[in-house]
This record gives structure tokens, sequence and C-alpha cells, in this order.
């Protein structure tokens, strides 16, 4: 990934800092009659205002509590705009243990009616809970009479006894903000390192005063403020992003160090190395790795004298994936501990791929956990035990670092899910050391088109339609083909293509290791277009590509496809008697710099037949926006070039 690195340096300065007061259940009519946002005319809504307000305080008996209270205030243009009227606030809820809670909620609904400003409370019938998992929760909130060019007002406190974890601030969303106010109040017994994220800044002010956090407890207060107005949007429509929100503008807070009173300093993960060492002496971590009795016996069922090293990882992996299946939970620490998922056949990923390199341990290899932040956890570039929050397995081989993910039933050898695909993993070692390794996988992952066919007096089109999927495109292919009934999968191709499928066949649809190979003979009515006489045929029939998928002049963010691939095709259109080629579209090759990506394209004549092959190339999973308009242009070279026509005339 070539100059990424200092993207989220790269920033934009917002405009002066505003003074409006923006007092809770009062709005004016200028609001109300508002139209449009003048700076962005597509906008639906725009926030008004944003406020939150982030404290400390200090409960007898048990301790510090982290206080949030926020209060927004969203303009609603037109009917586009109605789903901000519901606001889901997510907040930790496990079953059992410490616990957030949203609280204070208030808020109201103003129309202008009559000339005169008329506002609808919301009513406690607009509230409720939804549990997401066993872990979080979320506040649903339902604004009342809201219509076009309502102005919605909300106000709600979040209480957690997580002290040392102050959310991110946000400064950019999907829609504009107008006014933003964002501070946080810190006693000096916490001290926070504050990191800038995406490429939006707003105005930054820090002090320090003497305040109370308690009746009893008077101490220095650190207050960080973030002021700014007309933040421009950051939508989440953009192609090929992994997390549109890693990109936005804000700041996260990474607690260093505590010092309480009569206690010693304590000082907190400030590098890496720190960072990977206290995760693997947790017992969820190092010590799940130490445990093998309670699979040795089954395994040596799987494991035979002679087996290579690759037959050895084929085995264990396939072994564990029979025994323990994925609850569809994240973690870097084991959920409910590797023996107890082993015994219940059900575990989180960490449960699942520690035990995974504790096995392939046993089986005599080098194997090591990688830990991970999953692509919608965001790039770590800073330490911090946050970063990460997965784990994958990894075996040293001679040629490299293979690496495993039991979690997925598709994958294979270096075929990780496209979720553990971001930029670099921290492998660690039997010893607590650590090191960097690349997730993303180094060969491209190839989807080869074939298609053969004929043309009739009636101008029907009939033939063969082969596609080799190879690599992680073949893991994807299973996974959302395996388990549907082949029936499903013909009439999803056909309504895809336009075509009808006389007779299909998939090879290799469970043998993992190897590439998947899908075979139809199918025919179309809708293929070749008749003019005065002439045929026109699109050269890739019907799989080229009609638009491009970069549309935005400017990008700042990468293009995420997550890993490298070819797209190749082959076409083979057989001359029907009576015609010749007028016209072919032209040869094409075109390339990026650093070779990033390229396009070869050429349309031939030999005797009967025309042949067109085109492959597209992107050798970066991951393209750093330094390279958006070279793409762009690509695209465009790209379409334009499927979009032209083979002619043939009458002879």
């Amino acid at each position: 990934m070539k100059k990424s690195l200092l993207f989220i340096l790269t920033c934009l300065v917002a405009g002066p800092i505003f003074s409006q007061n923006f007092k809770f259940g009062k709005v004016s009519k200028d609001e109300l009659t508002e139209k449009v946002y003048a700076l962005d005319s597509t906008a639906n809504a725009v926030y008004l205002y944003r406020e939150t307000k982030v404290h400390y305080e200090y409960r007898s008996g048990t301790g510090f509590e982290l206080v949030t209270d926020v209060h927004l205030r969203i303009k609603l243009y037109n009917k586009d705009a109605f789903d901000y009227a519901t606001i889901g606030v997510r907040y930790y809820k496990p079953d059992s243990g410490s616990k957030e809670s949203v609280s204070a909620i208030k808020g109201y609904t103003y129309n202008l009616e009559a000339g005169n400003v008329v506002k609808t409370k919301l009513s406690k019938k607009g509230v409720f809970n939804e549990k997401l998992n066993k872990f979080r929760s979320i506040k649903k909130i339902t604004m009342p009479n809201i219509k076009e060019g309502s102005v919605i007002e909300l106000r709600y406190r979040i209480s957690s006894p997580f002290a040392r974890s102050i959310d991110d601030f946000q400064f950019q969303y999907n829609i504009p903000v107008k006014k933003l106010d964002y501070k946080a109040s810190i006693p000096q017994y916490y001290v926070f390192r504050l990191q800038t994220k995406g490429y939006y800044r707003v105005p930054y002010t820090k002090n320090s005063f003497n305040g109370r956090i308690s009746s009893e407890l008077k101490t220095m207060i650190n207050t960080h403020q973030f002021l700014g107005e007309n933040i421009p949007a950051l939508k989440d429509d953009e192609p090929f992003v992994s997390t549109i929100r890693n990109y936005r503008g804000g700041v996260k807070f990474e607690l260093i160090a505590t010092q309480f009173p009569n206690s010693l300093h304590k000082q907190y993960s400030t590098t890496w190395e720190e960072v990977v060492s206290t995760i693997y002496k947790s017992t969820d971590f190092g010590d799940a790795l130490l445990k093998s009795r309670y699979f040795k016996k089954d395994l040596l069922a799987v494991l035979h004298d002679g087996m290579s090293d690759s037959e050895r990882i084929a085995a264990v992996l396939k072994f564990i994936k029979s025994k323990v299946k994925w609850n569809d939970y994240y973690g870097k620490y084991a959920g409910v501990g590797v023996k107890k998922a082993y015994k219940t056949g059900v575990g989180n990923v960490a449960d699942i791929n520690l035990m995974l390199v504790a096995m392939l341990r046993h089986a005599g290899l080098d194997a090591n956990p990688v830990l991970v932040s999953t692509r919608n956890n965001g790039i770590p570039f800073f330490p911090t035990r946050e970063g990460f929050n997965y784990v994958i397995a990894a075996v040293t081989s001679p040629s490299g670092n293979i690496l495993l993910d039991a979690t997925e039933e598709f994958s294979f050898s270096n075929t990780l899910p496209l979720r553990a695909l971001n930029w670099k993993g921290r492998l660690v070692k039997k010893d607590g050391t650590s090191s960097w390794v690349p997730l993303t996988p180094s060969k491209r992952a190839l989807e080869d088109h074939t298609i053969a066919i004929t043309i009739d007096e009636d101008l029907e089109v009939e033939g063969m339609f082969r596609t080799k999927y190879s690599q992680l495109n073949a893991a994807y292919y299973r996974k959302g083909n395996n388990e549907k009934k082949e029936i499903k999968v013909i009439a999803n191709l056909e309504e895809k293509h336009g075509i009808e499928i006389e007779k299909f066949k998939i090879a290799n649809a469970d043998k993992i290791e190897k590439s998947i190979v899908r075979t139809t003979t199918f025919s179309s009515e809708e293929l070749i277009e008749e003019i005065n006489d002439k045929l026109y045929i699109s050269p890739l029939l019907f799989l080229g590509m009609k638009t491009n998928p970069f549309q935005s002049k400017t990008r700042k963010f990468p293009i995420d496809f997550g890993y490298p691939w070819e797209d190749k095709f082959n076409i083979f259109i057989t001359i029907p008697d009576g015609y010749k080629v007028g016209s072919l579209p032209e040869t094409v090759g075109v390339g990026m710099r650093d070779q990033v990506g390229m396009y070869k394209f050429k349309a031939q004549v030999t005797g009967n037949k025309i042949r067109v092959f085109s492959q597209i190339v992107m050798n970066e999973g991951i393209i750093s926006f330094e390279y958006y308009e070279e793409l762009k242009a690509l695209f465009d070279v790209i379409v334009k070039k499927q979009l032209e026509k083979i002619e043939l005339i009458k002879i």
C-alpha cells in the first residue's frame, strides 16, 4: 500500500468559531422556514447543532463515573430526511456485571403552522430498548409529528462506569453540521492522549481549572474543547470503502496514565511491544494457547505419520471447523474459554483461532496468533489495545507466513475473510515478542470468464458460459452460493445477465483449496441489435461494465478493494452466414503509475470467428487516494471500450 500512511494527517480547516446560543427548547422561525442548506443543496437534512459534553463524577463506594451529555438539533428538509427522526443510542448492557445507562431523554419536534412555532413533545411511547447482542443494547428514539421542514431536538445522558474509555469525538457525518461543540472535562487523575483521525479538523482549545467532581472531592480539571461550524458531510455512498467513519474527521482519546490520590503513578501501553505484552499476559489469551489436553485424543485421529506440513495444516483446519462454530462475536480474548467452546461447539473468534494455534502447535507446526484490527475497526496507527479486536493464526513456513481463520467455513490457507483484510496484523511469538505481518494476500483473486456463442437466422444467441473463480473469489463464491439450492443460483444468474440457462454445472464446490468452475449453456434473444441490416454486438456481451463506479471529482481516502484482483474475459463469436465484420473496437492498453493497475482490450478476426480478449488487473488491495484521478480515468477507458459495438454487415 503505497504512500498511504500519511493520509490521516491531511486536514481541512473549519470556518470561524460561533457564539450563537442554542438553548434547548427554543428554535427560531428562520430555522423552520429554511428550505435548503446553502452550502450543500443536495443535503436532505443538516445538524443545526451538535453538542457533546463529557465530564466525570465521583460516587462514594463505586468510584468514578463517566457522564456524557448530548444535545442534537436537526433540520429535515424533505421526506428523504425522515430517517434522521429516529435516533439510536448504543450502550453497553451485558446480562451481568457493570453496565451503562441512557437517561434524561427529552425531545421536541418543531413545525411552523399558520406562522406560529408549534412544538410536539417526545412521549414515552417513542422511546424503547432493543437488545443487539448479549453485550450491547440500543435505545431507539422516534420523534413525533415530523413533516417536511420540521426541526427535531433531542437531549440525553449516557452514564458509564468505564471511566477509562471516552468515546471518539466525531466531527463529520452523512449530513453537514452547521454548529458543533464538543468538550471533555477530565480530572487530573486521568491522562489521555488525543489522536486525530480522518481528514477534517476543527479548532481546538485546552484549559485547566480547579473544580469539584463530588461534594467532597476538589481537583484540577483539564478541558479539551472542539468548536466548529459549516462542517461538510462525508457520505457513506462512496464505492470501495471499508468503513467510511474511519475517514471522517474526529478525535480518539487514548488513556496513557493514571495518578490517583495516595496511589502510584501508572503508565499504560505506549509502544506496540507493551500493548502486545499486556494482551499476551491475559489469561484469556496467553493461557488459552497452553491448553491442549481437551483436544489431544480427538486431534490424534486426523493426523497421520508422513503428512506434509500443508496436509497437517489442512487437516487441523478442517477438524476445528467441524468441531466449533463461530457465534458471530469478534474478540482478541477468549469469550467462553477454549475448553468450553470445544465442549459446547460454539465460540467467539478468539476461542476458535487461539484453539487453532494450540492445535497447530500440537501437530508440530510453528504456529502463532496474529492480532488484527478488522476493517470496521479501522487501522491502528498508534499503540493501543483497543486497536486490535480480532485474532487469527499464522504458520511460519519456508515460503513465508500462512494465515488461517477457522471461523469461516470456506476459508483455507491465506484466504482470510474480508473483515480481517486490513493492512497489517501483529504476530505474537511464544516468548511474547511480536512483529508486523501483512494481511493482504500477494496472489490476485481471479475471475476468468469464457463465452462462446453462435447466432441463428432469427438473431437468437446460443452459447457456453464458463467462469473460473480462484483464491478469495472462490471462497466468497462458496459462501454466497453453496448453501443455496441450485434452482435459486440459476435464477439469480439468469436475472443478472438476462439469459436463459439450459444446463448448469459446478466443479469443486466442496474442494475448498481448488478453484470453483461454473459452466452453463444458455440462450438469449437480447444480445443482438439489428439496425438497417447491420448487426451490433457488445464486445463482452452481457458482462460489460456500463458505468464508472468512481463518480466523485476528488477523493481524500483510499480506494479499498480489499485484496488484489484480476478479471479476464475471452469471448468467441461465430460470425453468422451471410455476414462479415464491418468494424471492431480498436485495441487499447492502459497502465497506472507504479504498476498499481492496468487494462488491456483486443478484438480480432480469425476465419469465421471473432475473439475478444479483455483484462483488468489491480495489483493493490488498498490504493492510496493519490492515485484516484488515474484510477477514475482508467475506468473511464474501460467503460467506454466496453460500450463500443462490434458491427456485422451483410455480404
